[in-house]
C-alpha cells in the first residue's frame, strides 16, 4: 500500500471516532432536554401563544427565516420543519415559501454586489461563458437545481448572484422550484408535532411523511427529466414504433465501438457510413502514419549502420513505401469491415446520413427510425484562409497518402503533433523539409524542455524549423511555388502539407436545422447527450480529446447512456488520459504538465530521470530522452508524467495505471521489473524520488546503529 493510502485510512478512522465522541457528548449535554413529554409541552405552549398572536408569530417566524437564508446561515431545513410543527401544513407552507424566496433573493443580490465584479475581473472568459449559458437556458437550470437540491440552498443563491440572471427571474423560478420540496418538508414537520408517545413515531402517518421526504429527490429528478425531455421534443411527433434501438452515424473509431457495444448488448443497431469503414484512423490517420514512421525510422538507422557495428546502406524507395502502407491498411481493414459487423448483427448501411428529427435518419431517400441516435462523424483537417493556398494544391494528413512520387522540397504548415511526425518522417526519406509554426515553439501545448527536445530531434534530421512566423500568402508562378512568411522570409517548395489542427465534422448532417450546433460546435453534456435527449455523440465530433483511444473511450459512455439512460446514466470521464506523439524518439504524457500545473495553481515537485542512465537504452543505442514526473509536494502521489524517449508510449502505461488507481511512486518502486527492460525506467524514476525524500533523521539513526553493530 502506498503512503497516501496509509495516511488516508487512519484519517477516516480518527474522523469517525471524533464524530462518535461528539454525538455521545452532545447527547449527555442534552439528555435532560430531550424528554418527549417536555418537547411536547413546549410545542403546545408555543401553539397556544401563536393562537393568541397569529400575525405577530407569523411575522417573527418570517423575519427569522429571511435572516437565516439571506445571510446564508445553516438551519433553513430545521426552520422549515418547525414551520410545519407550529403553523400547520398550508399556513406553514405559505410562510416558508415566501420567506425562503425573499431570503434567497437577498442572498443573491448581496453576492452580486460584493463578489460579481471581482470574479469577472479575474476570470472574464469563464464569467462570459457562464453568462451566455444563463441567458440561453438559465431559468430551466435554476428550476432543476431548486427542484432537485443537488447543491445546498445557499450555494445556489451565491452562484446565481455571480451571473447576470435578472432578479425577477431568479425569484419566480425559485418560488416554483422550491414549492414541492417546501410542502413535503412542512408536512413532515406537521406530522412530527403530532407525536405524543414513543409509539406514535411508528404510526403510518409519520412513516409516510418521512417516506415522502426520502422520495422527494428521486421523484423530483424523474419529474424534472420528464419535463426537460418533453420540452425539448415538443416540436416533433415521436413514432409509434422504431426500426432500431440505436442508429450510429459514422463508422470511424467511435462509431465502430458504439455499434459493437450495442450489438453485444443484443440491441438492434444500424451503422451508417458514406466513406470507408474504419474512418480516418484506419484509412488516413493512425495506421498509415505509423507505417510511414516505421519505414522512415529504418531508413535513418540504415543510413548509419556503423552505430550498431554494421556495414552497408539502405536507400528509401518512396513508391515501395507507399505500397507497403496500402498493404498495412489492407491487413488491418478486416477488423473494421462491414462484413465483420454484419456478422455481429449490425445493419451496415452505405450512404450519406441526414438526421431529419430526433428519431429519424434519412439515407439517400431511405428513412430509418430508432429510439436513440449517436453521432460519430469524426473530424477533418482545418484549412486556414491563406491567400493563394488553393492555387498550390495543398495536401493534408488525409490526402498526402495519394502521393506516389517523393517531393524534393516539402513545406509543412503547423508545428503540432501531426506536423512534427510528418516533418521528421519525410526528412528521413530524403525530402528537403521545412516546418513553419506561428507560435514561438513547436508543440506549444507541452513543457519547454519537451519543445526543446523535439526541436533538437528535428534539426538532427535536417529539418528546417521556423517558429514565431506564419504564412501570409502562397504564390504559384509557373512551376515555381513560394510561401511568403509574416517575418519577411520567402520559402520555395514543391508540395505543401497543411497541419494546423482538425475541426469536428458537423455540417451536412442536419444538425444545424435541429439547433444542435453552436458556432459549428456540437454541444454535449457530461453524459454525451446533445440538447435533444434522444441524440448522443462520441469521438472527434465533440471536439474534446481527438485521439482514437479517446473516441473508443467516449463511445462506451455514449452507447450505454443511449441504450440504458432511462434506467441509469454514466458520466464520461477521462481521468489519467494518456497521449503519445510518435516522433522518434516518442513523446508521451499523462496528467498535468508543468505548464498546466502552473496555470491551475497546483503545487508540485519534479522528479527527473535521464534515459542515458538506463542499461537497456544504452544497449539499444537509444539513450536520448528523459522521464519527468510531477508529484504532490512531499508525497508520492502522481500528478502527471512526461516521457521523451524510445518506447515512451509503452513506458507511459505504468504511470497511467498508477494514476488511474491511486497508486504512488512507492508502489512502482516496490514492483519487480524484468532486467534489462525499458520498463525499468519507471522504477528508476521512482527510486530517484525515494532518495530525494528519504528522511534524514532515519538515515542518521541507521548510521549510528550500524556503527554500534561494528563494535
Amino acid at each position: 500500500m502506498d503512503r497516501t493510502g496509509a495516511i488516508r485510512r487512519p484519517t477516516k478512522t480518527l474522523g469517525a471516532a471524533f464524530l462518535f465522541a461528539a454525538i455521545i457528548i452532545l447527547g449527555l449535554l442534552l439528555k435532560d432536554h430531550l424528554d418527549l413529554a417536555e418537547i411536547t409541552a413546549r410545542l403546545v405552549a408555543a401553539k397556544d401563544w401563536i393562537r393568541l398572536h397569529p400575525a405577530l408569530a407569523a411575522l417573527l417566524f418570517a423575519v427569522v427565516y429571511v435572516a437565516v437564508t439571506g445571510l446564508s446561515l445553516p438551519g433553513a431545513t430545521v426552520l422549515t420543519l418547525i414551520g410545519g410543527s407550529l403553523f400547520g401544513l398550508w399556513a406553514g407552507a405559505l410562510l416558508v415559501s415566501f420567506a425562503s424566496v425573499i431570503g434567497a433573493t437577498i442572498g443573491m443580490i448581496v453576492a452580486r454586489y460584493f463578489l460579481r465584479d471581482t470574479i469577472e475581473r479575474r476570470f472574464p472568459d469563464v464569467v462570459a461563458k457562464v453568462d451566455r449559458g444563463i441567458a440561453a437556458d438559465g431559468a430551466r437550470y435554476l428550476f432543476a437545481l431548486r427542484l432537485i437540491p443537488v447543491i445546498p440552498f445557499f450555494l445556489v443563491n451565491l452562484a446565481m448572484g455571480l451571473t447576470r440572471m435578472p432578479v425577477r427571474t431568479f425569484a419566480w423560478v425559485s418560488q416554483l422550484g422550491m414549492l414541492p420540496g417546501t410542502i413535503v418538508y412542512v408536512n413532515a414537520g406537521k406530522q412530527l408535532a403530532s407525536v405524543q408517545t414513543a409509539g406514535d413515531i411508528l404510526s403510518p402517518r409519520i412513516i409516510l411523511a418521512f417516506a415522502a421526504l426520502a422520495a422527494l429527490p428521486f421523484v423530483a429528478k424523474v419529474g424534472s427529466n420528464w419535463w426537460s425531455r418533453r420540452n425539448a421534443l415538443r416540436n416533433w411527433r415521436q413514432p409509434d414504433r422504431f426500426d432500431y434501438n440505436l442508429i450510429v452515424v459514422g463508422a470511424g473509431s467511435a462509431g465502430l465501438v458504439t455499434a459493437y457495444i450495442a450489438a453485444t448488448a443484443r440491441a438492434r443497431v444500424a451503422l451508417i457510413e458514406q466513406g470507408e469503414m474504419g474512418g480516418d484512423c484506419l484509412n488516413t490517420g493512425c495506421v498509415p502514419s505509423k507505417a510511414l514512421i516505421r519505414s522512415a525510422k529504418l531508413s535513418k538507422e540504415g543510413a548509419h549502420p556503423e552505430r550498431l557495428g554494421l556495414k552497408g546502406h539502405l536507400e528509401p524507395d518512396y513508391p515501395a513505401i507507399m505500397r507497403r502502407i496500402e498493404r498495412v491498411i489492407a491487413r488491418v481493414a478486416p477488423h473494421d469491415s462491414a462484413e465483420r459487423y454484419r456478422d455481429l448483427g449490425v445493419d451496415v448501411v452505405k450512404g450519406h446520413a441526414r438526421i431529419a428529427d430526433p428519431w429519424t435518419v434519412e439515407v439517400d431517400g431511405r428513412r430509418m427510425t430508432a429510439r436513440r441516435l449517436v453521432i460519430a462523424t469524426g473530424a477533418e483537417p482545418a484549412i486556414p484562409p491563406i491567400p493563394g493556398l488553393a492555387d498550390v494544391e495543398p495536401l493534408t494528413s488525409e490526402t498526402l497518402w495519394g502521393l506516389r512520387e517523393r517531393p524534393d522540397r516539402l513545406l509543412i504548415v503547423g508545428g503540432g503533433a501531426i506536423g512534427c511526425e510528418l516533418a521528421q518522417s519525410f526528412a528521413r526519406l530524403g525530402c528537403q523539409t521545412t516546418i513553419v509554426e506561428a507560435l514561438p515553439r513547436l508543440l506549444a501545448g507541452e513543457d519547454e524542455d519537451v519543445s526543446e527536445a523535439i526541436r533538437g530531434l528535428l534539426l538532427a534530421d535536417d529539418v528546417t524549423i521556423i517558429t514565431g512566423a506564419s504564412v501570409g500568402s502562397f504564390v504559384q508562378d509557373g512551376q515555381s511555388r513560394k510561401a511568403h512568411l509574416t517575418n519577411g522570409q520567402e520559402i520555395g517548395f514543391n508540395r505543401v502539407v497543411v497541419a494546423v489542427g482538425r475541426r469536428p465534422r458537423t455540417r451536412g448532417f442536419g444538425l444545424e436545422e435541429l439547433g444542435l450546433l453552436e458556432e459549428d460546435r456540437l454541444i454535449v453534456d457530461d453524459r454525451l447527450r446533445t440538447r435533444l435527449p434522444t441524440i448522443y455523440a462520441a469521438g472527434d465530433v465533440i471536439g474534446r480529446l481527438q485521439f482514437t483511444h479517446a473516441a473508443g473511450h467516449y463511445a462506451w459512455f455514449a452507447a450505454m447512456n443511449a441504450l440504458f439512460g432511462d434506467l441509469k446514466t454514466w458520466k464520461a470521464h477521462t481521468k489519467a488520459f494518456p497521449a503519445v506523439i510518435y516522433t522518434d524518439p516518442e513523446i508521451a504524457r499523462v496528467g498535468l504538465s508543468e505548464v498546466e500545473a502552473r496555470e491551475k495553481g497546483v503545487a508540485y515537485e519534479v522528479t527527473r530521470y535521464d534515459l542515458a542512465e538506463l542499461d537497456r537504452a544504452i544497449a539499444d543505442e537509444a539513450n536520448a530522452g528523459f522521464i519527468k514526473v510531477l508529484t504532490t509536494p512531499g508525497k508520492d502521489r502522481i500528478l502527471g508524467a512526461t516521457i521523451v524517449g524510445a518506447r515512451a508510449g509503452d513506458m507511459l502505461g505504468e504511470f497511467t495505471l498508477a494514476m488511474r488507481h491511486g497508486l504512488g511512486l512507492n508502489a512502482i518502486l516496490r514492483t519487480i521489473h524484468p532486467y534489462p527492460g525499458w520498463m525499468e525506467a519507471a522504477k528508476a524514476t521512482a527510486g530517484e524520488w525515494r532518495r530525494a525524500h528519504a528522511p534524514a533523521w532515519a538515515l542518521n539513526v541507521s548510521a549510528r546503529i550500524l556503527q554500534w553493530l561494528r563494535g
